[in-house]
């Protein structure tokens, strides 16, 4: 579905000529069909053999992120790097640039939601399998490790409900 122009009618605008309206894609819009556009491009042009949107699998979708990791900027310590667990270190080292994991993850859910909305059955939604999760997840807890940053939720404390007679209180000392 292409965005439509049309002209505009709205009165009191401060251009004194009418300006063609466009139906404009919001921001997450655009980039989804940017990231399916380059996910198709990828399976047609990178991947050998090619193949076509309708049999990619999840072993499709894995290759693609991995394949994007030649494109990342995001530094990520190997190992047998003096940085490794090391949050800011102090001069540059020769590890790799990768893709962040928030940015794969953001990656996957618009394609997951492309997938869908181009006629893809969502049982059958190779971004939404559980092989992709397994991935991401190891991805970000490599990189949370190889940097130094943990990504563990943080566990909050029992929250306990005021009783009636507080809010009683509370409205009394109101009036």
């Amino acid at each position: 579905m292409m965005a439509s122009i049309k002209p505009s009618t709205e009165q009191g605008s401060s251009s004194s000529r009418s300006r063609p309206v466009s139906a404009q894609l919001s921001r997450y819009e655009s980039q989804k069909r940017r990231d399916w556009s380059t996910f198709g491009q990828y399976l047609r042009n990178i991947h050998r053999p090619p193949v076509a949107l309708p049999q990619c699998n999840y072993g499709h979708v894995l290759a693609f992120l991995m394949y994007l990791d030649q494109f990342g900027k995001t530094k990520v310590h190997l190992e047998g790097c003096p940085f490794f667990g090391q949050p800011e270190p102090v001069r540059p080292c020769a590890c790799p640039l990768r893709q962040a994991w928030g940015s794969l993850d953001a990656l996957i859910g618009r394609l997951r939601a492309a997938y869908e909305e181009t006629g893809g059955a969502r049982e059958a939604n190779p971004f939404a399998n559980g092989e992709i999760r397994v991935y991401l997840r190891a991805v970000r807890d490599a990189q949370a490790k190889a940097r130094g940053i943990s990504h563990k939720k943080k566990k909050r404390g029992k929250r306990t409900l005021p009783n009636n007679d507080d809010y009683d209180d509370q409205a009394n000392n109101m009036e």
